[in-house]
Protein backbone atom coordinates (compact mmCIF):
# COMPACT_ATOMS: atom_id res chain seq x y z
CA UNK A 1 0.00 0.00 0.00
CA UNK A 2 2.97 2.08 0.86
CA UNK A 3 4.65 1.45 -1.98
CA UNK A 4 1.98 2.08 -4.38
CA UNK A 5 1.10 5.55 -2.74
CA UNK A 6 5.35 6.66 -3.35
CA UNK A 7 5.04 5.42 -6.99
CA UNK A 8 2.09 8.00 -7.17
CA UNK A 9 3.51 10.77 -5.49
CA UNK A 10 6.71 10.41 -7.49
CA UNK A 11 4.64 10.22 -11.06
CA UNK A 12 2.93 13.43 -9.63
CA UNK A 13 6.07 15.29 -9.47
CA UNK A 14 7.12 13.89 -12.70
CA UNK A 15 3.87 15.12 -14.54
CA UNK A 16 4.21 18.69 -12.76
CA UNK A 17 7.73 19.30 -13.31
CA UNK A 18 6.78 18.32 -17.10
CA UNK A 19 4.29 20.67 -17.53
CA UNK A 20 5.87 23.41 -15.64
CA UNK A 21 8.73 23.12 -17.99
CA UNK A 22 6.10 23.07 -20.91
CA UNK A 23 4.12 26.54 -19.36
CA UNK A 24 7.71 28.10 -18.73
CA UNK A 25 8.80 27.71 -22.58
CA UNK A 26 5.28 28.45 -23.99
CA UNK A 27 5.58 31.98 -21.79
CA UNK A 28 9.55 32.52 -23.49
CA UNK A 29 8.05 32.27 -26.74
CA UNK A 30 5.17 34.54 -26.16
CA UNK A 31 7.66 37.82 -24.92
CA UNK A 32 9.82 37.73 -27.88
CA UNK A 33 7.17 37.55 -30.29
CA UNK A 34 5.42 40.75 -29.52
CA UNK A 35 5.27 43.67 -26.66
CA UNK A 36 2.22 42.65 -23.90
CA UNK A 37 -0.83 44.52 -23.72
CA UNK A 38 -1.68 45.70 -20.13
CA UNK A 39 -4.15 43.19 -20.07
CA UNK A 40 -1.93 40.67 -21.23
CA UNK A 41 0.78 41.09 -18.40
CA UNK A 42 -1.99 41.31 -16.11
CA UNK A 43 -2.71 37.58 -17.55
CA UNK A 44 1.33 36.84 -17.40
CA UNK A 45 1.25 37.84 -13.81
CA UNK A 46 -1.80 35.48 -13.03
CA UNK A 47 0.30 32.72 -15.26
CA UNK A 48 3.47 33.25 -13.07
CA UNK A 49 1.67 32.86 -9.85
CA UNK A 50 -0.52 29.88 -10.96
CA UNK A 51 2.71 28.45 -12.42
CA UNK A 52 4.73 29.40 -8.43
CA UNK A 53 1.72 27.71 -6.99
CA UNK A 54 2.50 24.75 -9.05
CA UNK A 55 5.44 24.88 -7.84
CA UNK A 56 5.25 24.88 -4.37
CA UNK A 57 2.70 22.27 -4.34
CA UNK A 58 5.67 19.98 -6.32
CA UNK A 59 7.97 21.15 -3.78
CA UNK A 60 5.44 19.49 -1.44
CA UNK A 61 5.07 16.63 -3.23
CA UNK A 62 8.44 16.11 -3.68
CA UNK A 63 9.07 16.51 0.46
CA UNK A 64 6.08 14.29 1.23
CA UNK A 65 7.81 11.24 -1.46
CA UNK A 66 11.15 11.83 0.16
CA UNK A 67 9.81 11.04 3.13
CA UNK A 68 7.97 8.35 2.14
CA UNK A 69 10.88 6.85 0.56
CA UNK A 70 13.05 6.98 3.84
CA UNK A 71 10.20 6.25 6.17
CA UNK A 72 9.64 2.65 3.80
CA UNK A 73 12.97 1.87 1.75
CA UNK A 74 12.84 -1.98 1.80
CA UNK A 75 9.90 -2.14 2.98
CA UNK A 76 10.84 -1.15 6.55
CA UNK A 77 10.45 1.58 8.89
CA UNK A 78 13.74 3.79 9.06
CA UNK A 79 15.10 5.12 12.48
CA UNK A 80 15.74 8.75 11.58
CA UNK A 81 19.37 9.97 11.66
CA UNK A 82 19.72 12.05 14.99
CA UNK A 83 20.75 11.07 18.62
CA UNK A 84 17.88 9.01 20.52
CA UNK A 85 17.66 7.71 23.70
CA UNK A 86 15.33 5.23 24.60
CA UNK A 87 15.05 4.15 28.40
CA UNK A 88 13.40 0.21 28.28
CA UNK A 89 12.34 -1.89 31.20
CA UNK A 90 11.57 -5.19 30.91
CA UNK A 91 11.93 -8.66 33.32
CA UNK A 92 14.43 -10.50 31.31
CA UNK A 93 16.66 -10.96 34.88
CA UNK A 94 18.04 -14.38 34.07
CA UNK A 95 19.44 -16.67 30.72
CA UNK A 96 18.01 -17.56 28.48
CA UNK A 97 15.46 -14.60 28.31
CA UNK A 98 18.33 -12.04 29.36
CA UNK A 99 20.67 -13.31 26.74
CA UNK A 100 18.13 -13.32 24.08
CA UNK A 101 16.51 -9.86 24.73
CA UNK A 102 19.59 -8.00 25.49
CA UNK A 103 21.06 -9.06 21.73
CA UNK A 104 18.28 -7.96 20.18
CA UNK A 105 18.95 -4.19 21.95
CA UNK A 106 23.02 -5.19 21.46
CA UNK A 107 22.29 -5.77 17.96
CA UNK A 108 20.19 -2.61 17.27
CA UNK A 109 22.79 -0.19 18.84
CA UNK A 110 25.35 -2.19 16.68
CA UNK A 111 22.93 -1.14 13.30
CA UNK A 112 21.87 2.34 14.71
CA UNK A 113 25.03 3.69 16.58
CA UNK A 114 23.08 6.91 16.89
CA UNK A 115 20.50 5.30 18.98
CA UNK A 116 21.53 4.87 22.97
CA UNK A 117 18.72 1.76 24.78
CA UNK A 118 19.36 1.82 28.78
CA UNK A 119 17.51 -0.84 29.49
CA UNK A 120 16.63 -2.26 33.23
CA UNK A 121 15.48 -5.73 34.05
CA UNK A 122 13.66 -6.50 36.45
CA UNK A 123 12.62 -9.25 38.96
CA UNK A 124 8.95 -10.16 37.41
CA UNK A 125 7.28 -9.35 40.72
CA UNK A 126 8.81 -6.06 41.50
CA UNK A 127 8.80 -5.20 38.21
CA UNK A 128 4.72 -4.48 38.51
CA UNK A 129 5.06 -2.26 41.96
CA UNK A 130 8.08 -0.44 40.25
CA UNK A 131 6.66 0.13 36.87
CA UNK A 132 3.26 1.83 38.63
CA UNK A 133 5.59 3.74 41.51
CA UNK A 134 7.53 5.35 37.92
CA UNK A 135 4.03 6.23 36.28
CA UNK A 136 2.80 7.81 39.47
CA UNK A 137 5.66 9.58 39.58
CA UNK A 138 6.58 10.93 36.01
CA UNK A 139 9.39 8.55 35.52
CA UNK A 140 7.23 5.78 33.48
CA UNK A 141 10.00 4.55 30.62
CA UNK A 142 10.08 4.93 26.86
CA UNK A 143 9.41 1.51 26.63
CA UNK A 144 7.88 -1.30 28.97
CA UNK A 145 7.04 -4.86 28.63
CA UNK A 146 3.67 -5.95 30.15
CA UNK A 147 1.16 -9.04 29.98
CA UNK A 148 -2.00 -7.18 27.90
CA UNK A 149 -5.22 -7.24 30.11
CA UNK A 150 -6.67 -4.97 32.49
CA UNK A 151 -3.25 -3.38 33.55
CA UNK A 152 -2.53 -2.52 29.90
CA UNK A 153 -5.54 -1.08 30.07
CA UNK A 154 -5.22 0.66 33.00
CA UNK A 155 -1.53 2.35 31.43
CA UNK A 156 -3.76 3.13 28.41
CA UNK A 157 -6.49 4.99 29.94
CA UNK A 158 -3.78 6.54 32.24
CA UNK A 159 -2.09 8.18 29.01
CA UNK A 160 1.44 5.99 29.23
CA UNK A 161 1.16 4.39 25.71
CA UNK A 162 0.07 5.62 22.13
CA UNK A 163 -1.43 3.84 19.78
CA UNK A 164 0.32 1.98 17.60
CA UNK A 165 -2.16 1.17 15.02
CA UNK A 166 -0.68 2.95 11.63
CA UNK A 167 2.54 1.68 12.34
CA UNK A 168 1.19 -1.70 12.67
CA UNK A 169 -0.60 -1.97 9.38
CA UNK A 170 1.83 -0.01 7.15
CA UNK A 171 5.23 -1.36 8.80
CA UNK A 172 4.81 -4.52 10.47
CA UNK A 173 5.61 -7.56 8.31
CA UNK A 174 5.14 -10.01 10.76
CA UNK A 175 2.52 -12.46 10.79
CA UNK A 176 0.94 -12.39 14.50
CA UNK A 177 -1.12 -14.95 15.79
CA UNK A 178 -4.58 -13.14 15.48
CA UNK A 179 -4.98 -13.94 19.47
CA UNK A 180 -1.76 -11.93 19.85
CA UNK A 181 -2.73 -8.69 18.15
CA UNK A 182 -6.40 -8.57 20.02
CA UNK A 183 -4.51 -8.92 23.30
CA UNK A 184 -2.16 -6.03 22.30
CA UNK A 185 -5.22 -4.08 21.45
CA UNK A 186 -7.73 -2.00 23.29
CA UNK A 187 -10.93 0.10 22.24
CA UNK A 188 -10.10 -0.92 18.57
CA UNK A 189 -7.24 0.57 18.58
CA UNK A 190 -3.31 -1.75 18.74
CA UNK A 191 -1.34 -0.35 21.89
CA UNK A 192 1.54 -3.18 22.34
CA UNK A 193 4.04 -4.96 20.05
CA UNK A 194 4.07 -9.01 20.68
CA UNK A 195 7.61 -10.30 21.08
CA UNK A 196 7.49 -13.13 24.09
CA UNK A 197 5.73 -15.92 22.98
CA UNK A 198 2.76 -17.99 24.23
CA UNK A 199 2.45 -19.06 27.44
CA UNK A 200 0.11 -21.70 27.95
CA UNK A 201 0.17 -24.00 31.17
CA UNK A 202 0.31 -27.62 32.13
CA UNK A 203 1.63 -29.80 34.62
CA UNK A 204 5.38 -31.04 33.86
CA UNK A 205 5.81 -34.12 35.93
CA UNK A 206 8.88 -36.90 36.34
CA UNK A 207 8.84 -39.76 33.61
CA UNK A 208 10.83 -41.86 35.82
CA UNK A 209 9.10 -41.69 38.55
CA UNK A 210 6.28 -42.25 37.10
CA UNK A 211 7.43 -45.28 35.10
CA UNK A 212 9.02 -46.80 38.72
CA UNK A 213 5.60 -46.49 40.15
CA UNK A 214 3.83 -47.89 37.26
CA UNK A 215 1.80 -44.64 36.87
CA UNK A 216 -0.57 -43.10 33.92
CA UNK A 217 -0.74 -39.59 32.71
CA UNK A 218 -3.92 -38.84 34.24
CA UNK A 219 -6.55 -37.75 31.69
CA UNK A 220 -8.92 -36.67 34.37
CA UNK A 221 -9.13 -34.84 37.56
CA UNK A 222 -10.32 -38.13 39.65
CA UNK A 223 -7.35 -39.73 38.18
CA UNK A 224 -4.98 -37.47 38.64
CA UNK A 225 -6.43 -36.88 42.83
CA UNK A 226 -5.39 -41.11 42.37
CA UNK A 227 -1.75 -40.63 41.08
CA UNK A 228 -1.21 -37.85 43.68
CA UNK A 229 -1.72 -40.23 46.42
CA UNK A 230 -0.05 -43.16 44.80
CA UNK A 231 3.00 -40.60 44.85
CA UNK A 232 2.08 -39.17 48.33
CA UNK A 233 2.14 -42.96 49.64
CA UNK A 234 5.62 -43.67 48.23
CA UNK A 235 6.85 -40.46 49.94
CA UNK A 236 7.23 -37.93 46.73
CA UNK A 237 5.66 -34.65 46.84
CA UNK A 238 3.01 -34.87 44.36
CA UNK A 239 2.96 -31.34 43.00
CA UNK A 240 6.13 -28.85 43.37
CA UNK A 241 4.74 -25.39 44.12
CA UNK A 242 6.96 -22.16 45.66
CA UNK A 243 3.55 -19.93 46.44
CA UNK A 244 5.50 -16.73 48.42
CA UNK A 245 4.80 -15.47 44.95
CA UNK A 246 0.90 -15.82 44.86
CA UNK A 247 0.46 -16.11 41.14
CA UNK A 248 1.91 -19.58 40.85
CA UNK A 249 -0.65 -20.83 43.32
CA UNK A 250 -3.36 -19.10 41.32
CA UNK A 251 -2.84 -21.08 38.07
CA UNK A 252 -4.69 -24.26 40.31
CA UNK A 253 -7.43 -21.88 41.20
CA UNK A 254 -8.13 -20.69 37.15
CA UNK A 255 -7.79 -24.16 36.23
CA UNK A 256 -10.28 -25.95 38.46
CA UNK A 257 -12.62 -22.75 37.77
CA UNK A 258 -12.48 -22.71 34.13
CA UNK A 259 -12.67 -26.88 33.88
CA UNK A 260 -15.83 -26.73 36.38
CA UNK A 261 -17.67 -23.56 34.54
CA UNK A 262 -15.60 -22.42 31.59
CA UNK A 263 -14.58 -19.15 30.54
CA UNK A 264 -18.40 -17.65 30.86
CA UNK A 265 -18.49 -17.95 34.37
CA UNK A 266 -15.23 -15.98 35.17
CA UNK A 267 -16.07 -13.06 32.35
CA UNK A 268 -19.87 -12.54 33.86
CA UNK A 269 -18.61 -12.12 37.17
CA UNK A 270 -15.84 -9.36 36.09
CA UNK A 271 -18.60 -7.42 34.10
CA UNK A 272 -20.91 -7.57 37.21
CA UNK A 273 -23.45 -9.84 35.81
CA UNK A 274 -22.14 -12.88 37.71
CA UNK A 275 -20.16 -13.52 40.93
CA UNK A 276 -16.77 -14.62 42.34
CA UNK A 277 -18.94 -16.33 44.92
CA UNK A 278 -20.69 -19.06 42.01
CA UNK A 279 -20.12 -22.86 41.97
CA UNK A 280 -17.20 -22.63 39.85
CA UNK A 281 -15.15 -20.21 42.19
CA UNK A 282 -16.64 -22.79 45.10
CA UNK A 283 -15.67 -25.78 43.73
CA UNK A 284 -11.84 -24.61 42.52
CA UNK A 285 -11.37 -22.88 46.32
CA UNK A 286 -12.85 -26.41 47.73
CA UNK A 287 -10.77 -28.42 45.67
CA UNK A 288 -7.54 -25.99 46.93
CA UNK A 289 -8.10 -26.81 50.50
CA UNK A 290 -8.67 -30.36 50.03
CA UNK A 291 -5.58 -31.42 48.39
CA UNK A 292 -3.75 -28.96 50.77
CA UNK A 293 -4.96 -31.12 53.81
CA UNK A 294 -4.11 -34.52 51.52
CA UNK A 295 -0.53 -33.03 51.52
CA UNK A 296 -0.14 -32.64 48.00
CA UNK A 297 2.15 -29.81 48.14
CA UNK A 298 5.43 -29.01 49.68
CA UNK A 299 5.42 -28.17 53.55
CA UNK A 300 5.99 -24.29 53.95
CA UNK A 301 4.46 -24.15 50.44
CA UNK A 302 3.83 -19.87 50.95
CA UNK A 303 7.73 -19.27 51.66
CA UNK A 304 8.76 -20.47 48.74
CA UNK A 305 9.95 -18.37 45.82
CA UNK A 306 9.42 -19.21 42.32
CA UNK A 307 12.06 -16.33 40.94
CA UNK A 308 14.47 -18.28 43.36
CA UNK A 309 13.46 -21.47 41.21
CA UNK A 310 12.53 -22.89 44.56
CA UNK A 311 10.18 -25.16 42.89
CA UNK A 312 12.19 -26.33 39.98
CA UNK A 313 15.08 -27.42 42.52
CA UNK A 314 12.72 -30.11 44.34
CA UNK A 315 11.83 -31.53 40.63
CA UNK A 316 15.47 -31.82 40.07
CA UNK A 317 15.88 -33.49 43.40
CA UNK A 318 12.84 -35.53 42.40
CA UNK A 319 11.17 -34.55 45.98
CA UNK A 320 8.18 -33.66 43.70
CA UNK A 321 6.96 -35.76 40.94
CA UNK A 322 4.52 -32.88 39.27
CA UNK A 323 4.55 -28.98 39.04
CA UNK A 324 1.98 -27.33 37.42
CA UNK A 325 3.38 -24.30 35.43
CA UNK A 326 4.04 -21.60 32.43
CA UNK A 327 5.19 -22.84 29.60
CA UNK A 328 8.47 -21.50 30.03
CA UNK A 329 9.74 -23.33 32.88
CA UNK A 330 10.63 -26.15 29.70
CA UNK A 331 13.21 -23.34 28.77
CA UNK A 332 14.65 -22.50 32.54
CA UNK A 333 14.49 -26.53 32.99
CA UNK A 334 16.40 -27.20 29.83
CA UNK A 335 19.10 -24.38 30.29
CA UNK A 336 19.80 -25.77 33.89
CA UNK A 337 20.31 -29.35 33.18
CA UNK A 338 19.54 -30.16 29.33
CA UNK A 339 20.53 -33.85 29.87
CA UNK A 340 18.42 -34.09 33.23
CA UNK A 341 15.31 -32.82 31.58
CA UNK A 342 15.38 -34.32 27.92
CA UNK A 343 16.03 -37.61 30.14
CA UNK A 344 12.73 -37.39 33.43
CA UNK A 345 10.68 -34.36 32.14
CA UNK A 346 7.07 -34.73 30.22
CA UNK A 347 4.11 -32.94 30.10
CA UNK A 348 0.18 -33.02 29.57
CA UNK A 349 -2.12 -30.60 29.88
CA UNK A 350 -4.63 -30.26 33.11
CA UNK A 351 -6.97 -32.93 33.42
CA UNK A 352 -10.69 -33.01 32.86
CA UNK A 353 -13.52 -32.69 35.15
CA UNK A 354 -15.76 -35.44 35.04
CA UNK A 355 -19.46 -34.47 34.07
CA UNK A 356 -19.37 -30.67 33.57
CA UNK A 357 -20.90 -29.25 30.94
CA UNK A 358 -17.67 -26.62 30.53
CA UNK A 359 -15.32 -27.29 27.38
CA UNK A 360 -12.65 -28.93 28.64
CA UNK A 361 -9.98 -27.98 25.99
CA UNK A 362 -9.43 -24.59 27.37
CA UNK A 363 -5.94 -23.82 28.39
CA UNK A 364 -4.85 -20.89 31.11
CA UNK A 365 -2.46 -18.85 29.73
CA UNK A 366 -1.24 -16.09 27.04
CA UNK A 367 -1.15 -15.78 23.34
CA UNK A 368 1.02 -12.37 23.49
CA UNK A 369 3.18 -13.74 26.22
CA UNK A 370 4.81 -10.09 26.76
CA UNK A 371 4.42 -6.97 24.97
CA UNK A 372 6.08 -3.38 24.52
CA UNK A 373 4.16 -0.41 25.08
CA UNK A 374 5.72 3.15 24.09
CA UNK A 375 5.22 6.01 26.29
CA UNK A 376 6.94 8.54 23.43
CA UNK A 377 4.19 11.32 23.87
CA UNK A 378 4.23 13.64 20.55
CA UNK A 379 8.19 12.11 19.94
CA UNK A 380 7.50 10.75 16.50
CA UNK A 381 11.44 10.27 15.99
CA UNK A 382 11.71 8.12 19.23
CA UNK A 383 8.49 6.42 18.71
CA UNK A 384 9.81 5.15 15.21
CA UNK A 385 12.87 4.35 16.79
CA UNK A 386 11.57 2.19 19.16
CA UNK A 387 8.91 0.49 17.25
CA UNK A 388 12.10 -0.49 14.75
CA UNK A 389 13.88 -2.07 17.81
CA UNK A 390 10.45 -3.91 18.82
CA UNK A 391 9.36 -5.03 15.35
CA UNK A 392 12.76 -5.82 13.51
CA UNK A 393 15.02 -7.01 16.19
CA UNK A 394 12.52 -8.53 18.78
CA UNK A 395 10.87 -10.42 16.68
CA UNK A 396 13.67 -11.18 13.31
CA UNK A 397 15.08 -14.69 12.78
CA UNK A 398 17.93 -14.54 15.26
CA UNK A 399 15.71 -13.69 17.91
CA UNK A 400 13.01 -16.26 17.16
CA UNK A 401 15.69 -18.95 16.73
CA UNK A 402 17.19 -18.30 20.15
CA UNK A 403 13.58 -18.18 21.49
CA UNK A 404 12.73 -21.73 19.79
CA UNK A 405 16.10 -23.05 20.73
CA UNK A 406 15.23 -21.85 24.66
CA UNK A 407 12.01 -23.65 24.48
CA UNK A 408 9.97 -20.47 24.31
CA UNK A 409 7.08 -20.42 20.89
CA UNK A 410 6.64 -16.97 19.74
CA UNK A 411 3.46 -15.87 18.99
CA UNK A 412 3.78 -15.75 15.16
CA UNK A 413 2.13 -18.28 12.71
CA UNK A 414 4.31 -21.56 11.77
CA UNK A 415 6.14 -21.03 15.07
CA UNK A 416 4.90 -24.11 16.13
CA UNK A 417 5.72 -26.39 12.98
CA UNK A 418 9.57 -25.95 14.02
CA UNK A 419 9.32 -27.38 17.38
CA UNK A 420 11.75 -30.54 18.14
CA UNK A 421 11.48 -30.45 22.21
CA UNK A 422 8.47 -33.09 22.96
CA UNK A 423 7.52 -31.32 25.93
CA UNK A 424 6.87 -28.13 24.02
CA UNK A 425 5.51 -30.24 21.07
CA UNK A 426 2.46 -30.85 23.33
CA UNK A 427 2.16 -27.48 24.97
CA UNK A 428 1.56 -26.29 20.66
CA UNK A 429 -0.99 -28.55 20.45
CA UNK A 430 -2.76 -28.52 23.23
CA UNK A 431 -2.52 -24.40 22.62
CA UNK A 432 -3.37 -24.47 18.84
CA UNK A 433 -6.36 -27.07 19.23
CA UNK A 434 -8.03 -25.10 22.66
CA UNK A 435 -11.56 -23.44 22.18
CA UNK A 436 -10.21 -20.59 24.09
CA UNK A 437 -7.55 -19.46 25.94
CA UNK A 438 -8.34 -18.02 29.69
CA UNK A 439 -6.19 -15.22 30.25
CA UNK A 440 -4.50 -15.29 33.23
CA UNK A 441 -6.54 -13.75 36.37
CA UNK A 442 -3.95 -11.41 37.66
CA UNK A 443 -3.01 -9.98 33.83
CA UNK A 444 -6.96 -10.02 33.22
CA UNK A 445 -8.21 -7.76 36.04
CA UNK A 446 -8.00 -4.47 37.58
CA UNK A 447 -4.30 -4.42 40.12
CA UNK A 448 -6.40 -3.85 42.51
CA UNK A 449 -8.73 -7.16 42.19
CA UNK A 450 -5.82 -8.70 40.41
CA UNK A 451 -3.90 -8.17 44.16
CA UNK A 452 -6.99 -9.52 46.12
CA UNK A 453 -7.61 -12.50 43.93
CA UNK A 454 -3.25 -13.51 44.65
CA UNK A 455 -4.11 -12.71 47.87
CA UNK A 456 -6.80 -14.67 48.45
CA UNK A 457 -5.32 -17.75 46.47
CA UNK A 458 -2.11 -17.75 48.98
CA UNK A 459 -4.80 -17.24 51.67
CA UNK A 460 -6.14 -20.83 50.60
CA UNK A 461 -3.06 -22.70 50.42
CA UNK A 462 -2.18 -21.52 54.08
CA UNK A 463 -5.40 -22.34 55.35
CA UNK A 464 -5.93 -18.80 56.75
CA UNK A 465 -9.13 -18.32 54.93
CA UNK A 466 -12.53 -20.39 53.85
CA UNK A 467 -13.35 -20.88 50.28
CA UNK A 468 -16.34 -19.03 51.33
CA UNK A 469 -14.13 -16.02 52.79
CA UNK A 470 -11.85 -15.95 49.95
CA UNK A 471 -14.16 -15.69 47.55
CA UNK A 472 -16.25 -13.23 49.18
CA UNK A 473 -12.92 -10.83 50.14
CA UNK A 474 -12.98 -11.17 45.09
CA UNK A 475 -15.94 -10.75 44.88
CA UNK A 476 -16.19 -7.44 47.05
CA UNK A 477 -13.21 -6.24 45.43
CA UNK A 478 -14.82 -6.76 42.31
CA UNK A 479 -18.20 -5.12 43.19
CA UNK A 480 -16.03 -1.95 44.26
CA UNK A 481 -14.29 -1.80 41.38
CA UNK A 482 -17.61 -1.82 39.37
CA UNK A 483 -19.03 0.39 41.45
CA UNK A 484 -16.33 3.42 40.89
Amino acid sequence: MKLKKLVSLLLIVTLMIVSLMACKKGGDTQKTSSTPTQEAAGEKTAETKEAATEADTTQEAATEAQTEATDTAGGKLQVPDKDITITLWDIATEDPANGIQQGAVDRFMKDHPNVKVKTTHIQNDTYKEKLIIAMSSGQCPDMYMHWGGGPMNEYIESGFAVPLTDLMNNYCEIDFLDAAIAQSSYKGDIYAVPYGGIGGSGIFYNKTIFSKLGLQVPATISELETVANTLKENDYIPFSLANQNKWTGSMYFMYLAARYGGVEEFNAAVDGTGSFESDAFQYAADTIQKWVKAGYFPDGVNSLNTDDGQDRGLMYTEEAAMMLHGSWQAASMKNDNADWYTQNIGYFAFPKLENSKADQSIVVGTSIGNGFSFNTGDDQDKLKAAFVLATQYYNDDTYNKAQLAAGTIPSINGMGDTIQDPCMQQIWKDFSSASNVQLWYDQYLPPAVSEAHQSTCQELFGLTMTPQEANKTLQDAMAKYLAE
